[in-house]
């Protein structure tokens, strides 16, 4: 089966065959990503449409947010019920897909819609937001598509988290590689499994001085942005990733 939902496109995909295999109509999925820029055409339209850097960097969260590189990805993942798969992998605990609904634009969607997004899927992985260590950010790095992701982020989860949970570590693969497009989900899965795996949160690669806008929407939580490796997460080494 072949998805497209535009950036969550491999996202939905993984959702897609983890249903198939927990209803056994699977014993097995393997879900791909990929995008490769051989078109300067489609370069230049989004260029023209205003939706890509001029400086030609995702900057993501920061104030010098204009927009998104584009990015090249390949990738993939096997699934499998618990009792097949081989040794200690990572377990997938739960996804969940909606629809954006009525929205400004593509860069700026609709706040509540993603909020219902992130809820959804932390109840479909019956996982409490105050087990969660890590995030994998959409962050295209927009001044509007920011702002509205972290004001999302907490209200569904940052804003449910005791005071005891300590920073909940948020951060975009797009900031180090650009916006890998249809495959930017499974990316973000990729660099979200190897820092769980490790303990560690990847760094915010351009966050240089936060948007006010992204600050104004996190204030009175506890989220970091880190712009260096963060080590030594704490708790059960569950994350998230989304795409929009």
């Amino acid at each position: 089966i072949s998805f497209d939902t535009a950036c969550s496109s491999s996202l939905a995909a993984l959702h897609a065959g983890m249903r198939g295999v927990q209803r056994s109509e699977c014993p097995t999925a393997l879900v791909g990503g990929v995008n490769m820029v051989f078109d300067p055409g489609a370069c230049i339209g989004m260029a023209l449409a205003g939706m890509t850097s001029a400086r030609g960097r995702s900057h993501t969260f920061d104030s010098r947010a204009d927009g998104y590189a584009r990015g090249e990805a390949c990738g993939g993942v096997v699934l499998q019920p618990a009792e097949l798969a081989q040794g200690a992998p990572p377990m997938m605990l739960g996804a969940a897909v909606r629809q954006d609904g009525k929205s400004a634009s593509l860069t700026a969607p609709n706040g509540q819609a993603q909020r219902a997004l992130l809820g959804a899927a932390l109840a479909d992985a019956g996982v409490a937001p105050a087990a969660l260590v890590r995030l994998e950010a959409h962050g295209t790095g927009t001044k509007l598509g920011d702002p509205i992701e972290a004001g999302s982020l907490a209200g569904a989860v940052l804003s449910a988290r005791g005071a005891a949970c300590g920073a909940l570590a948020a951060g975009s693969v797009k900031a180090n590689s650009g916006h890998a497009e249809p495959a930017a989900g499974l990316a973000g899965l990729v660099v979200l499994v190897l820092g769980l795996g490790r303990g560690v949160a990847a760094p915010n690669a351009q966050l240089r001085a936060l948007n006010a806008h992204v600050g104004g929407a996190l204030r009175g939580v506890a989220c970091a942005l880190p712009t260096a490796g963060l080590a030594g997460l704490a708790g059960d080494g569950v994350g998230g990733v989304s795409s929009f």
